[in-house]
């Protein structure tokens, strides 16, 4: 019997090993082809790791470009826009569990029936919009681009998350003298922790990559984020694939540090309501 467990475990853990590689495989070509100068990265045949590494193609992408604007853009709107849709959905999401209304269901499936609308559906009466108040080629633009197709997910997952906290532990801290804003910021949002990490990080991801919005929106070079300002680099007279690389590197590393960041509260907030409470 332990020779058969051992062999599927060692099965399971070889594929593991597979999909590790296969997946961590162009993230290490990037970073490798971020470290060589210009003779290796056209070197036949290719090199995985490079003989003689460098900073240069990292230098150059920060003396030459407006990457560190690119990323203070970036990072500006996704934690903006992490903020204002966390403010509105958590709210959202714990009335719509705590409430009784008419046509409450109705209301949650709703939510969720707009989010299956593709962006490039809405981005000329989105722009039409934005243009009427006034706020086109401005972050809030973006801002309030991205909490729209974010805040119908976002509310939805954390309905489920509410839904599974037992109202006994709430209508407990309401008998011990607790008022429902205090009950609510002790006992139910410890519990829902988990889903609130889990929205935070696919909403700050999606606005973080953004494309489309940010094309259509923001023309000012000043104001351009990430994924607008690199591709711009590969409208260059010569492709610069070593800045290219490092580009990607620095891109790939903040939202790696962000999810590094809040990863442990998935765990830790599963327990941590029902202590508090």
């Amino acid at each position: 019997m332990r020779y058969p467990r051992a062999r599927r475990a060692g099965l399971l853990y070889l594929g593991g090993l597979a999909l590790l590689v296969i997946g961590a495989f162009p993230l290490f070509w990037m970073l490798s082809t971020s470290l060589k100068p210009s003779a290796e990265i056209f070197a036949t045949p290719p090199r995985l790791v490079p003989t003689h590494p460098t900073l240069e193609n990292f230098g150059r992408l920060f003396g030459d470009t407006s990457f560190l604007t690119f990323f203070r853009n970036s990072a500006l709107v996704s934690l903006a826009t992490v903020a204002l849709t966390l403010g509105v959905s958590a709210p959202g999401a714990y009335g719509l569990t705590r409430f009784s209304f008419a046509g409450r269901e109705k209301v949650a499936g709703l939510i969720l029936t707009t989010y299956m609308f593709a962006p490039v559906m809405i981005i000329i009466p989105f722009y039409i919009l934005v243009k009427e108040l006034g706020i086109v080629n401005t972050r809030l633009a973006l801002v309030l681009s991205y909490t729209t197709f974010c805040l119908p997910f976002c509310l939805w997952l954390l309905r489920a998350f509410f839904e599974s906290i037992p109202l006994e532990l709430e209508e407990a801290a309401l008998v011990d003298g607790a008022g429902r804003g205090r009950a609510v910021w002790h006992v139910v949002l410890p519990l829902a922790l988990p889903g609130l990490i889990a929205a935070a990080i696919f909403t700050f991801i999606l606005a973080y990559n953004d494309f489309l919005f940010a094309l259509v929106l923001i023309t000012s070079e000043e104001l351009k984020t990430l994924p607008v300002g690199v591709n711009d680099l590969f409208n260059a007279t010569i492709v610069d694939w070593g800045m290219i690389m490092a580009a990607g590197v620095m891109i790939t590393v903040p939202a790696v540090l962000f999810f590094a960041a809040v990863q442990r509260y998935l765990v830790q907030g599963w327990g941590a309501g029902g202590v508090k409470g």
